[in-house]
């Protein structure tokens, strides 16, 4: 067009491409780009859509097996089979940066996002979850970002009429200026009744569908691949602006389609908006696409080429559906009040061709020569952090200091990191669609899957302190702990998800966590079987002043057959016997205990012997089908001693004591207390079944070792601990909120 600039390497180097990468996009076109064809390559070549700088490690991750019904990348989300003619779509994302800036449009917009995600696959969405990292609650700012992310997707996942029944909020001073921020859905759908985005069959017909585009979201993609400055807050026209009503109506109306015979394919307009579900439907299709932008339903006057495609305005869908039929996939959108339009239509010359106000603006290959897989792929410098060396290695013994354990136990209770998160989650609805068995609070969520028998367990979890202090092992243990979450109410772990949130992977000591952490989550994946399905790489978080520990965020998928065989996370019966199964060591490393009572993140992750975890989690899950096990709890954050006392109060209608006594260890009362060894399960059992329980353990060859008895209105712990129950509620119940309100007072 005659306004847009002159395309240049200067102009290039604006857009986030490099130098050798704008050499390679005149060599691919033979010519200079258009200004739209830059903006174009700029999108799909960033770091959000094209993966250039994570790929290359990704593809080492366990990618197809189990259940899986198709290979990680290959689809909109991850599909899994679980039996009775249905499947699973799970898949996770970030939304940091925009919540960096806009928290709760952006959190908002995660939500929609993942949920687009989810619906595009023919699959109804059935639950939502989130992890959500920030920094210190002493500082404003980060209050201001949790209240606008939480309640951002609180509204929208509210309006949209989808439960929120699990995740996680973790805390540490290195997310203050980069909040973490992953959205999960999860969703149900019939096998025979999978939809695909793809776009195929010569002449059949493109339609665009959905709210009407806008300016807002431009360059979201590439906002997404860049660190976070000063710049940043000029950026809000990047973050979307979601309307969680109209997608009710996409939803429904997706739906429809997928069961019409109307459809070819259908594609949410996320990232990069129109240019990525074109482009990318017309490579999965092996085919090409024309498209007039003169017909796209505009909100906003004289909105150039440029802007319209790459415009990342929300709700918006492209469908591909066969040609003779499009009377009939109108009728649909009309009955669901929503805006269409014939867009344009199928080609088989593999190019992305687009035409604004009668001139073709953008000629791009579709396929892997560009835009369909064509970006380049880098084998980023790795190196280890010099820094980690003395961190490892660091003598914790000054920190295993007699003190009063009590006093010690109750601050811990009241941990950001540990204490009640109520204050989020009863923001969100978790029983909506009334699918929702264990909701917020327990190991994991666990949903039933109507007309069947099945119970689909679900949990985000990842430990970003051990992740920091050793990588490969942190990322091995997020996997660990997800899957024995998920091993707790009974069911058995399918699959995974994953969020990868780190640094600028241009700098070789960000690259090392990221490259590592990608390295301990395959072994275990490996170990449990749970394939990697999908999931989001998130680079580029941190900013002038700090970076984040590094995140690797795993979402978890399990099935439990029989949802009648579950447990609960909580002690429920006076006089029924207490059971560790796993070892405690010398592992306070990277605890809670550490960080919140000497603000100190140092020694190394605790060991993880995959072997055993697995053995530990078929036990656990054998003995539950057996029906020997009232309850089920992991131990993690804040160690045993935390872990008890949950298992006393997190049924908080019915309160319950316990009298613990760990027997002789030559572990000093710190260790015994709050380490946070790994594959370590308490179990609650009646007397009846206490030898059977042990004897299965001693077959499985793991460590288990009867710990005490349930009763009483007292937690006491060896010679140690001795509290009301009512008053180690009190504090796990009321610390948030207080410390809230303690925060905004002392402004």
């Amino acid at each position: 067009m005659k306004s847009d600039p002159v395309v240049t390497l200067a102009l290039a180097l604006q857009h986030g491409l490099s130098e050798e990468e704008y050499e390679r996009i005149l060599q691919i076109l033979g010519r200079t780009p258009t200004y739209p064809e830059l903006g174009v390559f700029s999108v799909m070549w960033s770091e959000h859509c094209s993966y250039k700088n994570s790929i290359a490690e990704l593809k080492t991750l366990p990618r197809s097996g189990g259940r899986m019904l198709a290979e990680a990348g290959a689809e909109n989300a991850g599909l899994v089979d679980i039996g009775h003619g249905l499947a699973v779509a799970f898949k996770i994302e970030s939304h940091n940066h925009p919540c960096a800036v806009e928290p709760y449009q952006g959190a908002a917009t995660g939500v929609g996002g993942i949920m687009r995600d989810i619906f595009t696959m023919g699959a109804r969405p059935i639950a939502s979850l989130d992890s959500l990292h920030f920094g210190s609650l002493s500082i404003a700012r980060n209050r201001y970002l949790l209240d606008g992310v939480v309640r951002g997707i609180g509204d929208y996942g509210n309006c949209l009429g989808i439960p929120t029944v699990a995740g996680e909020v973790i805390f540490h001073h290195g997310y203050s200026q980069n909040p973490i921020i992953n959205c999960m859905a999860v969703g149900v759908v019939n096998k025979d009744r999978i939809a695909s985005a793809v776009a195929k069959g010569e002449g059949n017909t493109v339609i665009i569908f959905g709210s009407r585009t806008g300016r807002d979201g431009i360059h979201g993609a590439t906002f997404a691949s860049e660190e976070i400055s000063e710049e940043s807050e000029s950026k809000r026209s990047s973050v979307q602006v979601g309307d969680p009503f109209a997608e009710k109506l996409l939803l429904e109306a997706t739906l429809e389609l997928v069961r019409s015979d109307a459809l070819i394919g259908i594609q949410d307009m996320g990232a990069a908006g129109i240019t990525c579900s074109s482009s990318e439907m017309a490579a999965h299709g092996k085919s090409g696409i024309e498209i007039d932008l003169d017909k796209v339903p505009l909100r906003e006057e004289g909105m150039s080429a440029y802007e319209i495609l790459l415009s990342e305005s929300q709700e918006r869908m492209l469908t591909v559906v066969k040609k003779g039929y499009e009377g009939e996939a109108e009728r649909i959108l009309d009955h669901w009040e929503l805006l269409h339009e014939r867009l344009g239509h199928v080609t088989i010359d593999g190019m992305m061709r687009v035409s604004h106000q009668g001139e073709v603006v953008c000629e791009i290959p579709a396929n892997e020569l560009a835009l369909g897989g064509g970006a380049p792929v880098y084998h980023r410098q790795a190196k280890r952090p010099m820094s980690l060396d003395q961190t490892n290695i660091m003598n914790l013994d000054p920190y295993r200091q007699d003190r009063d354990w009590n006093v010690a136990l109750l601050e811990l209770l009241a941990s950001p990191n540990i204490c009640d998160k109520s204050w989020v989650t009863q923001q969100y609805d978790s029983t909506v669609r009334t699918n929702t068995v264990l909701g917020p609070g327990g190991d994991a969520a666990l949903l039933r899957v109507k007309g069947t028998s099945l119970g689909l367990a679900m949990t985000t979890d990842c430990n970003p302190k051990f992740v920091y202090l050793n990588p490969r092992r942190g990322a091995a243990l997020a996997v660990a702990e997800a899957a024995r979450n998920i091993s707790c109410t009974g069911a058995t772990p399918i699959a995974i998800t994953n969020c990868l949130n780190f640094g600028n992977p241009y700098k070789p000591e960000s690259f090392y966590f990221f490259k590592e952490a990608v390295a301990g989550m395959g072994e275990a994946c490996r170990i449990f079987d749970t394939p990697v399905t999908g999931g989001n790489v998130s680079f580029y978080n941190e900013s002038e002043e700090s970076m984040i520990l590094p995140t690797p965020v795993i979402g978890m998928l399990g099935i439990l057959e029989n949802l009648e065989l579950r447990v609960n996370s909580y002690f429920q019966h006076e006089g029924d016997r207490i059971i560790l199964f796993g070892m405690t060591g010398a592992d306070l490393g990277g605890s809670e205990y550490l960080y919140h009572l000497h603000n100190t993140l140092a020694g190394d992750a605790p060991p993880l012997d995959l072997e055993v975890e697995l053995r530990t989690q078929i036990c656990l899950r054998e003995a539950i089908s057996r029906g020997w096990i009232r309850s089920a709890h992991d131990c993690s954050e804040g160690g045993l001693a935390v872990a008890l006392v949950e298992c006393c109060i997190l049924n908080r209608k019915s309160l319950i004591g316990a009298a613990i006594s760990l027997g002789e260890s030559r572990l000093h009362a710190a260790d015994q207390l709050f380490a946070e060894s790994a594959s370590r399960v308490i179990l609650s059992v009646d007397p009846k079944h206490l030898g059977e329980v042990m004897a299965l353990a001693a077959e499985s060859k793991i460590p288990a070792a009867e710990i005490g008895k349930i009763g009483s209105d007292r937690i006491i712990i060896g010679p140690w601990v001795d509290l009301e129950v009512e008053k180690a509620a009190y504090t796990f119940y009321n610390a948030l909120p207080k410390l809230l309100k303690s925060a905004i007072s002392a402004e």
